[in-house]
């Protein structure tokens, strides 16, 4: 259910920051306690979510149960301070305030062990030195692209994480030898100290403290310290030796006093007395853990508070936002999409919109059926996008989920959108009962004729130009819809007052009206009936 007229991604503006509690290991971390069963308007989005971090709740859990990415995106943006572009505030955020509680309360712990023989601290460099999110949201829009990173790091175009380029220095003051443990390789390693040195940390990181993964190429080679259980060493395989190198006499015999990180796979394996998890809500990096150190406390949670708009962002931890790595691997899960083209035969979205069309297309039968024998004129609408013409290939695999207007229109002037599973059948039996079947979508006028013949593919005649209607263009508002803003109505104000103008028209009773979008629903004129997609938000 697309709008071409207008941006469809919602931004959020105002940011409150909020102070946390540090996320820190010694021995166990407790599991939260599953969330109470919320009441909720029904044409309104879910808040509360179980999501396993590996994207496997996607196989198993109805669509409106799986976070909306553009929901997951926007609360991440609020916990940032991050603006439209995908900047993020450097002065005052919800995430800058949770650094510095994290970090204030190492002190006392790091005053008590500097005293310890030969003590140190090690330090991943990605989100725990240096703060990526101006790449991974401005630059790379939330989908990784090696090369851009590269061009980042070689560039040194990377802020300090707030807050930590102090903490560092207040321990090397204290008398802790700072390490740097990274998985960054070894021909990023130049631009890397030279990014630490610009931002802050000084001295501090050396050839000799800074440690990056090897190449496999000529003079970049495993070290012999690394012992790994395939030719491939995983991160905690990486990370847990190397800590473990630095505290045999070989490696110098240091007492690891704290080992910080943003990811659980920079943490696990052991050697170092206390692990301090920073928040990072923008990807997921999972390692198994080692077979002779089982770490089950080890990993992401998995109950989340998500407020469709993005407003959580302020007041939940960052540990408390939906990861975006996890709700895109749980959305592809539940499409049976790995690798971003959506499985046309076999999914729990297919299982779910069968289910959906063995309700609803004998219902319609006879519902339509009965007012027609009654003597009335009955109707159902139908949107477009995710409703009757499915989308998912060109949100992910195209667009890799970050709406492209332009993109979005080469798809529609070229018909390119398969029918949604299902409804074929519905469209049918609304349609052979003697309902007429009305469409209103957000798309724009002059993707209307395009919209028509796509649907003709799949709909045959059902769906007519006379009661087909799209988005004006602007300047073009028709006279039926009074808005607060001219050209600028709300999408409720839009299919609201066009459904009531149908059946004036029409002389018609809309008996149903279907749609993926809560925004497709509000307003009256038909039962609403949800169709789920997890992929997009409009409200």
């Amino acid at each position: 259910m697309l709008n071409s007229v207008t941006m469809r991604r919602s931004r959020l503006g105002s940011i409150a920051a909020v102070s946390v509690c540090a996320l820190v290991v010694g021995l166990t971390t407790g599991a939260g306690a599953s969330p109470a069963q919320q009441a909720r308007d029904p044409l309104s989005p879910r808040t509360k979510f179980v999501m396993k971090p590996d994207g496997s709740s996607g196989a198993t859990k109805p669509g409106a149960a799986i976070p909306n990415i553009d929901s997951a995106k926007a609360t991440i943006r609020t916990y940032y301070g991050a603006s439209s572009d995908g900047i993020a505030d450097k002065k005052k955020s919800p995430y800058i305030s949770e650094i510095a509680s994290i970090l204030n309360g190492q002190n006392a712990y790091l005053a008590q062990n500097a005293k310890a023989g030969k003590p140190a601290i090690v330090l991943d460099v990605d989100d725990t030195t240096l703060w990526n999110y101006d790449m991974e949201d401005g630059a790379m829009h939330f989908d990784y692209d090696p090369t851009l990173q590269n061009t980042w790091v070689q560039e040194q175009k990377f802020p300090a994480v707030p807050g930590m380029a102090e903490f560092v220095d207040k321990a090397a003051k204290m008398g802790y030898t700072v390490f740097g443990l990274t998985g960054r390789n070894n021909d990023q390693e130049p631009a890397t100290l030279a990014n630490l040195t610009k931002v802050g940390y000084g001295t501090t990181f050396t050839a000799d403290t800074l440690f990056t993964k090897w190449t496999g190429k000529p003079g970049s080679t495993q070290p012999s310290y690394i012992t790994c259980a395939t030719t491939s060493c995983t991160t905690v395989e990486y990370k847990a030796g190397t800590r473990a190198y630095l505290q045999s006499a070989a490696g110098g015999g240091y007492n690891i006093v704290l080992n910080v990180g943003d990811q659980w796979s920079d943490l696990k394996g052991g050697s170092a007395a206390r692990v301090l998890k920073l928040p990072n809500p923008t990807y997921y990096l999972p390692s198994p853990d080692l077979a002779t150190l089982p770490q089950p406390t080890f990993v992401p949670r998995n109950v989340f508070t998500m407020a469709a708009d993005g407003s959580s962002g302020e007041t939940q931890p960052g540990e408390g936002i939906a990861n975006f790595d996890s709700v895109k691997a749980t959305i592809r899960a539940y499409y049976n999409a790995p690798d971003g083209i959506a499985d046309k035969h076999s999914s729990r979205y297919i299982t779910e919109m069968q289910a959906l069309r063995d309700k609803w297309a004998p219902r319609l039968k006879e519902r339509c059926a009965n007012q027609v024998s009654y003597g009335h004129r009955p109707a159902v609408v139908f949107d477009a996008d995710d409703t009757t013409l499915w989308t998912y290939d060109m949100e992910d695999d195209a667009m890799a989920f970050n709406f492209d207007p332009v993109l979005q229109d080469v798809w529609v002037q070229g018909q390119k959108f398969p029918a949604v599973p299902g409804m074929k059948r519905v469209v049918k039996a609304a349609k052979n009962a003697g309902c007429k079947v009305i469409g209103l979508t957000g798309r724009s006028a002059d993707q209307r004729k395009a919209t028509l013949k796509n649907l003709h593919k799949y709909y045959g005649d059902a769906f007519r130009s006379k009661y087909f209607f799209a988005k004006w263009a602007d300047g073009e508002q028709p006279s039926y819809v009074t808005c607060e803003v001219t050209d600028e109505c709300t999408r409720v104000e839009f299919k609201s007052q066009t459904r009531a103008y149908a059946e004036k028209k029409f002389k018609v009773k809309i008996i149903a009206n279907f749609g993926d979008q809560f925004s497709d629903l509000i307003g009256g004129h038909g039962k609403p009936v949800k169709l789920p997609n997890p992929t997009y938000y409009l409200p």
